[in-house]
């Protein structure tokens, strides 16, 4: 078995109708359309019920594989100088769990997310029920001037993610959903309530590391200034670095530090 097959840990087709079967049943289904998802996802295994239905099932696999994910994050911020503030979710259901809490909270503080359903345990499986967003297209689909014109937004959502105490701890424009020129906000992870002020840093330089491929350097960082004073520039200037090596994002860590420095100065 090849090493990626092993750490995305697939679920037998056997379990996976278990899920389907369970879910449909919950929602009144009778022989509901199924398309499974052909995401880069190694946390969970993504099904479309009815092109209404979003469910994510997590698997022991995709537990562990979130561990050492945290793990590596963790040991990661410390390059920044500051502890770790990622925290693991122990089991599947926890997993699911804390997605449909996380989705719900965004929710309640005015932000677009899909509508959190229910989160349950089915055979051993995590498996959190969202509102699918049908003809969606991510942020970095989208043509340059759209992104620049949605950055601002972006990072006013993300203030208000932080203003309200929440933290989203996985920003990338992958997690950025667009669906009729609103941004919608997925894929919150785990993050310590007493690391929560460098995990807003970190965040925000997540923000930062999204939108610097897309609209550049110098428009970023204008984008973000709207909603961030410089200091708080500064402290996400910190953690540019480590998510610099992140394979997730690919953009330019020294342009972005220049531009933060020219405020600073």
């Amino acid at each position: 078995m090849e090493v990626r097959q092993l750490l995305r840990g697939r679920i037998d087709d056997d379990r996976l109708d278990r899920v389907v079967d369970e879910v449909a049943t919950r929602y009144g289904r009778e022989e509901p359309s199924v398309r499974c998802l052909d995401a880069d996802n190694w946390l969970s295994t993504p099904v479309v019920l009815d092109e209404d239905l979003f469910v994510k099932v997590i698997s022991k696999q995709n537990s562990l594989v979130h561990a050492l994910i945290t793990t590596g994050r963790n040991l990661g911020v410390f390059s920044a100088g500051t502890e770790g503030f990622f925290e693991h979710f122990g089991t599947p259901y926890g997993m699911a769990e804390h997605e449909l809490d996380a989705t719900r909270q965004m929710r309640d503080i005015g932000l677009n997310a899909p509508e959190p359903l229910e989160a349950l345990e089915i055979d051993g499986l995590g498996v959190v029920v969202l509102e699918y967003l049908p003809e969606f297209r991510p942020l970095d689909e989208l043509d340059r001037e759209t992104e620049r014109e949605l950055a601002p937004e972006l990072f006013a959502a993300l203030r208000t993610m932080h203003d309200h105490g929440l933290a989203h701890g996985d920003l990338r424009a992958e997690n950025v959903l667009i669906l009729d020129g609103e941004l919608y906000f997925i894929d919150a992870t785990n993050v310590g309530s007493e690391g929560r002020d460098d995990a807003r840093s970190y965040d925000a330089a997540c923000g930062l590391a999204a939108l610097e491929p897309l609209i550049g350097a110098a428009a970023t960082v204008d984008a973000a200034a709207t909603a961030y004073t410089t200091e708080e520039l500064l402290a996400a200037r910190e953690f540019l670095d480590f998510v610099n090596i992140r394979p997730d994002h690919g953009f330019d860590a020294a342009a972005l530090k220049g531009e933060i420095e020219k405020r600073a100065a």
